[in-house]
């Protein structure tokens, strides 16, 4: 059985890496060979499916101070942006912690200042994971000069989501930390950049779906004339996701929460959808798995959620090991019904 792994990250527990190995692990142990290709769709954890960064820039952080954020140049001049090195979160140490209304996306503008430096030829950017709901102001600030009358290179902004522009403060700030006022007053905020940027660069960028990922500030790349584009499917073209699909008998997949938003732009529903039109059966593996989606069969498709199986400790504490051990006692059935390919 040839195998191919492309699993997201579990948030929290394990990189899409870590997943990899473990699906991998569980393969070769049932005598089966397996392909790995961490994936993702705009968000944290984008840079591991190109390889990880092998570039380093200080910027600056979504709280003002400077942070190191990893970035990466291909040989044939594609510059992968994760602005959630620059912006997230995380950096800002959670939502508890996170200012929303001060945070600022000016470190993704500086990262995509020296990809341009550098001497990119095209500019990938992921958003999400973000602390941010700044419609992009910070990043605009600082490239709004350079790309006058347009970006000298092609931009374009991984999007996960279809959130216009305006919709980013009701949608997003609660999980970045902002309480009900604030959200309004996020709200307010988003409306008169969405005035200014109409005004600057003739950009109406409530009209462009997508245009609220990231707090807003895919709207602003927009502005500038960045394309938006669906995150997982603009990765998954680059990292030649078809072919692998096409040369394995099943594919296994996998996230932290498998819920009603996973086939809507997510890893998961990207996977399924394209292992649906190659004839490829999947394997979807969860920490959980919400009692009320429903899956889209793909062939023989079966969703092993880790906490029913292992109860919810086990499932948050040991995620590689409970990956390995779900996987190697589902390739024996997946393998005794699974036609092989080639």
């Amino acid at each position: 059985m040839r195998v191919l792994a492309a699993p997201d990250k579990f948030r929290g527990t394990a990189s899409a890496e870590e997943v990899c190995a473990a699906i991998a692990a569980a393969v070769l142990a049932a005598g089966g060979s397996c392909v790995s290709r961490p994936m993702a769709d705009g968000g944290e954890g984008m840079l591991e499916a190109f390889g990880g960064g092998n570039r380093q820039d200080r910027v600056t952080g979504p709280d003002g101070e400077p942070v190191a954020a990893a970035w990466r140049m291909t040989d044939d001049g594609l510059a992968v942006i994760e602005c959630a090195q620059a912006c997230g979160l995380t950096l800002a140490g959670g939502a508890e912690r996170n200012d929303p209304i001060a945070a600022t996306t000016r470190g993704v503008g500086e990262l995509i200042s020296h990809a341009l430096d550098a001497g990119a030829r095209r500019i990938l950017v992921g958003m999400g994971g973000t602390a941010s709901t700044d419609g992009g102001y910070g990043a605009v600030q600082v490239l709004a000069g350079r790309l006058a009358g347009g970006p000298p290179v092609p931009i374009a902004a991984c999007c996960d989501v279809r959130t216009t522009f305006l919709q980013a403060a009701s949608v997003f700030g609660p999980q970045k930390g902002a309480d009900p006022a604030q959200v309004s007053w996020l709200a307010e905020r988003l409306r008169g950049y969405r005035e200014e940027y109409r005004a600057r660069f003739g950009v109406d960028v409530e009209s462009i779906a997508g245009s609220g990922a990231a707090g807003g500030l895919a709207g602003g790349l927009a502005a500038l004339g960045a394309e938006l584009v669906p995150g997982f499917d603009a990765i998954a073209d680059e990292v030649g996701f078809d072919a692998l699909l096409a040369d394995a008998d099943w594919v296994v997949t996998g996230e932290g929460k498998f819920d009603a938003t996973s086939q809507a732009g997510k890893v998961v529903g990207g996977v399924l959808e394209r292992a649906r039109a190659a004839g490829v059966p999947a394997l979807i593996v969860a920490g959980v798995v919400d009692d009320e989606v429903t899956v889209e069969r793909v062939g023989d498709v079966a969703v092993i959620s880790l906490t029913e199986r292992f109860g919810a400790d086990r499932a948050w504490q040991q995620t590689v090991a409970c990956i390995t051990e779900a996987v190697v006692e589902a390739v024996g059935a997946l393998g005794g019904t699974g036609t092989a390919r080639g």
